[in-house]
């Protein structure tokens, strides 16, 4: 099983879809403005007290807007607006204006109204965005989702992190904390805002005259909303991390324990099964039977080195495994005579189907070892392939003085088959019969 390694792409991807959505709106504006929904009317004039008016300037480039009213009151034009909307002596002027500024022990500066916004120059729509040259809804869109994406790609990376060591696990949290705080504050000071006076849009600083009250309150719920997202994020990434590297772990322990049980087994098979074999050798070499010895020999060596050579592979054909089942039923049969019977029943089709390797030896090893064999109660062992499965059934003939079993064999056996072939075997034992079925795998869909 793999296991789950950190990701970076999955962070952008997340981080980007987190700025994508605290700048919906954003991303509705070059939609709504294209469209020419919600656009300003320049041309409409605004109704008031005083809507239009002649400009005046100053040798200081102070004007003074005189209102076509029977009144001919004046309205007050900064130097600052008169140089950046770049407005001329006797311009004819559509407006609104504000109350006159007060200033420190609410000391009014200048009894004259100011004004507040320009609607048309001279009989033309003033266009605002155009002269300030402010940038475009496009702009602001882009800029708002790559600074809120890298924010909250900073602040993932920095709460995804984990640690090996439990003793700095404080200073661990500690020093996460202060990067997060200070990452926070660094986002909402330098959080890119349009200055609605300048018009100019750029990182700028936060506490600034020109930003307007609710923009403060944009990006503050901007931030937070972001550190509150990246911190359940990277809570639950965390903990998906932690049990898969626990799920891994489990994998490998159990693997290397069935190895340890597997490598137990085969100390406790060849042994016993050696000696079997040559007091079996030893009977024929009595018996002067010169040609079964040889064969027996043979068979034995074959047996044995498949046994060693299993050790590298996990996993083989059906035609490898069944070779070795003769071989090693063989050695079976000569100890008992005509009392023992092997038939194997797989047609050739299913020879290259692939099983994990000596798959066979303890089914055998099991009916031979649980079962009497008499010549009045002879075994038959039938070794055959139904539908991809391969069977191995024996009729039941228990001993009156069973061998104690531990049912190693069978469970190591249905281990391995889950681990190496990812499949489950079934075990069917019933009054007269014992039958294991096992899933071969073609090799034509690996």
């Amino acid at each position: 099983m793999k296991s789950f390694k950190p990701s970076f792409g999955l962070h952008l991807i997340v981080a980007l879809s987190l700025s994508l959505v605290i700048n919906f709106s954003y991303l509705l504006m070059p939609i709504i403005t294209e469209n020419g929904v919600g656009e300003r009317k320049l041309s409409a004039v605004p109704a008031g007290e005083h809507t239009s008016g002649v400009l005046h300037l100053d040798s200081d480039m102070h004007g003074y807007i005189v209102c076509d009213c029977e009144e001919r009151d004046s309205v007050y034009v900064s130097a600052w607006q008169v140089f950046n909307y770049k407005l001329k002596e006797a311009d004819h002027v559509t407006f609104t204006t504000r109350a006159p500024r007060d200033y420190d022990g609410g000391v009014v500066a200048s009894p004259h109204k100011r004004l507040e916004e320009l609607y048309t120059v001279n009989g033309e729509s003033f266009d605002f965005d155009a002269v300030l040259d402010r940038p475009s809804r496009t702009v602001e869109f882009v800029w708002q989702i790559l600074y809120y994406a890298a924010v909250a790609f900073l602040m993932i990376l920095i709460l995804a992190r984990t640690g090996n060591s439990e003793k700095s696990r404080k200073w661990r949290i500690l020093r996460r904390a202060v990067m997060l705080l200070l990452l926070t504050g660094l986002a909402i000071y330098c959080a890119p805002v349009m200055s609605f006076d300048k018009g100019a849009m750029k990182l700028d600083v936060f506490f600034r005259s020109d930003i307007r009250d609710t923009t403060y309150i944009i990006v503050l719920t901007k931030s937070l909303f972001v550190l509150v997202v990246t911190a359940l994020y990277a809570r639950i990434y965390t903990l998906m991390r932690q049990q898969q590297t626990m799920v891994v772990e489990n994998e490998r322990l159990k693997t290397e324990n069935l190895s340890t049980r597997y490598n137990m087994l085969m100390g406790q098979i060849n042994p016993h099964f050696f000696f079997n074999s040559l007091n079996s050798l030893a009977m024929l070499v009595r018996e002067g039977d010169t040609k079964h010895s040889l064969e027996y020999i043979d068979q034995l060596s074959y047996t044995f080195r498949y046994i060693i050579q299993s050790r590298n592979s996990s996993i083989t054909t059906l035609k490898e495994e069944l070779e070795f089942a003769e071989a090693y039923a063989y050695l079976f049969k000569i100890r008992y005579a005509d009392k023992l019977f092997f038939d194997f029943e797989v047609d050739d089709q299913y020879k290259s189907w692939m099983l994990p390797v000596l798959s066979l030896q303890p089914l055998i090893g099991n009916a031979v070892k649980h079962n009497t064999i008499t010549t009045k109660n002879p075994l038959h062992v039938v070794v055959r392939v139904v539908n991809g499965v391969l069977e191995i059934e024996n009729h039941k003939n228990p001993k009156l003085d069973t061998e104690p079993s531990t049912g190693l064999g069978l469970e190591n056996l249905r281990n391995r088959w889950q681990i190496i072939a990812g499949k489950d075997i079934e075990i069917i034992d019933e009054a007269q019969r014992f039958m294991v079925r096992l899933p071969l795998e073609n090799p034509n869909k690996r």
